[in-house]
């Protein structure tokens, strides 16, 4: 792991907590600010019930805690007891056994709470496989379960099904290749367990945002043989997918839940850092009642040195020793929050993050708001962040769904502007420091409607959860094209169909980085649910039995991602200035349906929702690139005039178009101001030549 160049939050007091090996012992700190004793327990391996060692730690400068012994050998599993004093904030109990919140090792015992802690040996062959490190604007992220990915695949071996391994089988590495993806990012793979009140209603927590330790893999997800054979399997296999995956050119980013933890509120589970230092890891009142601003109980208190620093040591070694390529921040205003629980940009954790020599190599990737006041901060990050741009979500949805949803009964409500804006790269939301690759795009997550089901629901239907469809969100900016749910009407399926493609057209063409829902690309449902957190079934299992129209979508995902490859117009890194050369930047013009530039009045004018989008690519050296993209948003179909008056353009080469149920196989060639026949709601790429 590289030296950092400055010190680390906290100092170099908070330097290798955890367990560290060296001349044949090993060394135990722990930081506790507020305790009066910590004591090492350590357990037989086969039964973890049985205490075989009880060993005082000593205090140290900074609050930590520390021992040195000959029975921290790796594969010793152990815990922590923590006394202190009682009163507000406090709640140390000396008869728990906690973890160490540094471990890299898990094994469970009896019961939700009887969980150890394991030494392990750091190291792997590699191989020399290095990282792919992918320019952001050639990432295109494909967000998955790492479960759900290969739970029901056919050439998977059942073996393998749902695992670590799986993922990295060749049958999966090949899809991701074909589908043109860049990065697998992964819901979260850290350690976690389900809740008490779900496992009460017959549940689980599927989705995994319930962290118990920041530094283990999920052992659920590693194969029989791997659990078998313990954490240090499950390690390496962990690593081993990384190892394949990247031997593909493919990264991992990890969806990293650090804004809380698995122990809830006041109440909930004591596993680790409730019991170790409750009143400074957790944000309070005075009486010690929890700020909670992430839904869940309890918000990590990232306002102390010593929760910042357990945060950025994880990231650094999920970076290092796992070989991780990105993260993103689940909940990431939370962490931004400082003494007074207001959210601050320049943030001492979030700029560490950005900062940190370990950190230079990986993606960071925000969801820029939690539930607390002051809690929507999409735009707000540092320079060196991107963010999911939920504005980006909503008004593409708007624009090819509710807004024609409304436009059936009456007439559209807004004009293309707004749309356009969004298109090439949110430049009304991200300053001219950060660029358009700021901006993670994206119309679905793993939270909402799958896209399929974007199209034809008009409301959640979450029965199933358990709460009487009152969780999820009640807005999506869907529309069901007239039909609720299923259906076999014609035309109701072809209007859903040319949507699903409008939708991804636009964020595979759009500037920024688009992030792909793992199924999308096939048009898999949830049967209306948006909320399928606690379903570890073939509802959130992706099915690879497809019909002809999931093949013919899947075909039109795998092309747009190449035609995105293929043309830097798309993909710009910087926004432009009128009248500057900027490099990596790409200049656009505006043209409306009779080929002229478009007038001011016409960008909101809800009755102009065609335009034609001209993007010239300026590159460092080399050739410039140039598209022309048609964008019709009106049901009604419509003539458009191509523009004649575009330097040096001598004709306009089709690449693609959302009004063919199958990608055409042949390029037309059409000349400026060709009149062209376009579909309602549809758009239609080309190339300038």
């Amino acid at each position: 792991m590289p030296e950092p160049t400055t010190p680390p939050l906290g100092g170099a007091v908070l330097d290798d907590l955890g367990v560290r090996l060296h001349d044949g012992v090993g060394t135990l700190r722990v930081w506790s600010q507020s305790a009066s004793s910590v004591e090492l327990v350590l357990f037989d391996e086969d039964d973890l019930d049985w205490e075989t060692a009880t060993l005082p730690l000593k205090r140290r400068a900074g609050g930590v805690w520390e021992v040195t012994t000959e029975l921290l050998q790796p594969g010793a599993r152990y815990a922590l007891r923590v006394d202190g004093p009682h009163g507000p904030g406090n709640t140390f109990n000396p008869n728990t056994l906690l973890l160490d919140p540094y471990c890299r090792g898990l094994a469970q015992g009896n019961g939700y709470e009887q969980w150890r802690s394991v030494v392990i040996v750091d190291g792997f062959d590699w191989g020399g496989i290095e990282k792919p490190r992918t320019p952001l604007d050639e990432t295109v992220i494909y967000e998955g379960h790492v479960k759900g990915l290969t739970k029901r695949h056919p050439d998977v071996p059942a073996a393998l099904h749902g695992t670590y391994a799986g993922l990295a089988h060749p049958a999966m590495v090949s899809y991701l290749r074909e589908l043109g993806v860049t990065a697998v990012e992964l819901l979260p793979v850290h350690a976690f367990v389900p809740e008490p009140r779900l496992l009460e209603r017959g549940l689980t927590n599927y989705w995994g945002y319930n962290t118990l330790n920041f530094f283990t893999p999920h052992t659920a997800y590693a194969t029989e043989a791997a659990r078998n054979a313990g954490p240090e399997a499950v390690l390496a296999e962990f690593k081993g997918m990384v190892k394949l995956l990247h031997e593909a050119g493919i990264e991992v980013i990890l969806d990293v839940v650090y804004n809380h933890t698995s122990e809830e509120g006041i109440g909930g589970p004591r596993s680790s850092l409730r019991g170790i230092d409750n009143a400074r890891y957790y944000r309070q009142q005075p009486d010690g009642a929890y700020i909670d601003t992430t839904g869940v109980g309890n918000t990590v208190n990232t306002a102390t040195a010593a929760a910042a620093r357990l945060v950025l040591d994880s990231l650094r070694y999920w970076a290092s020793e796992m070989q991780i390529d990105g993260f993103r921040f689940d909940l990431a205003t939370a962490l931004g929050r400082g003494a007074t629980h207001e959210y601050d940009p320049e943030h001492p954790l979030l700029l560490a993050i950005r900062d940190d020599p370990a950190l230079q190599d990986v993606k960071i990737i925000a969801e820029p708001w939690d539930v607390g006041l002051g809690g929507w901060q999409t735009g707000n990050f540092p320079d060196g962040w991107s963010e999911w741009n939920d504005r980006y979500r909503d008004r593409a949805r708007n624009f090819w769904l509710s807004d024609i949803d409304y436009a059936r009964r009456a007439s559209a409500p807004v004009g293309i502007g707004g749309f356009a804006n969004r298109l090439a790269g949110s430049a009304n939301t991200y300053s001219e420091e950060r660029g358009p690759l700021a901006s993670v795009n994206f119309v679905t997550a793993h939270d909402g409607f799958t896209l399929h089901d974007l199209v034809s629901y008009d409301v959640k239907h979450n029965e199933a959860n358990g709460e009487h469809n009152r969780d999820g969100a009640d807005v999506n900016r869907s529309f069901n094209h007239g039909v609720e749910g299923e259906t076999d009407h014609p035309a109701v399926l072809a209007a859903r169909r040319k949507a699903m493609r409008n939708l991804m057209g636009t964020l595979l063409l759009s500037a920024g980085i688009p992030m792909i829902t793992a199924g999308d690309e096939f048009g898999r449902s949830q049967q209306g649910n948006n909320n399928a957190y606690c379903h570890d079934s073939p509802l959130t299992w992706l099915s690879w039995e497809h019909e002809p129209w999931q093949q013919d979508l899947r075909a039109h995902v795998a092309l747009l991602t190449r035609l995105r490859a293929e043309n830097p117009a798309l993909r710009p890194a910087r926004y432009a200035r009128l009248g500057e050369h900027v490099p990596e930047a790409s200049e656009m013009d505006w043209y409306d349906q009779d080929g002229r530039t478009m007038a001011v009045e016409q960008w909101n004018d809800p009755r102009n929702r065609t335009l034609q989008y001209v993007a010239s690519s300026i590159p460092h050296d080399g050739e410039s690139n140039r598209i022309l993209l048609i964008v019709h948003g009106t049901e009604a179909p419509i003539d458009v005039r191509l523009p004649d008056d575009i330097e040096n353009a001598t004709a306009f080469v089709s690449l693609w178009s959302s009004a063919d149920e199958t990608p055409a196989q042949d390029e037309r060639r059409h000349l400026p101001g060709d009149v062209l026949p376009i579909s309602g709601t549809s758009m239609q790429l080309f190339r300038v030549e």
